[in-house]
């Protein structure tokens, strides 16, 4: 996560900057459809590496962009 000092002046440079990689914004036109499971979205981005999304997720969480949620059930559920 940036700093204070490190984001740009104006919001919109800002939130270009928090989503400038492909993969986020893709990710964000799914999620704001519904709460998606993490295989859910891999299957419905083809091409996305694994390692791809879980990064651009964790940063976006990061970022306060999208909040997870883990549910006590088995099967587990997040």
């Amino acid at each position: 996560m940036l700093t204070k000092e490190e984001l740009p002046g104006c919001g919109v440079a800002t939130t270009v900057q928090m989503i400038v990689s492909k993969w986020k914004l893709l990710i964000l036109r799914n999620l704001l459809q519904r709460p998606w499971r993490f295989n859910e979205l891999k299957k419905d981005l083809e091409g996305i590496s694994h390692k791809v999304l879980m990064d651009s997720l964790r940063s976006m969480e990061a970022d306060g962009i999208i909040s997870r949620t883990v549910y006590a059930e088995v099967p587990p559920r997040v």
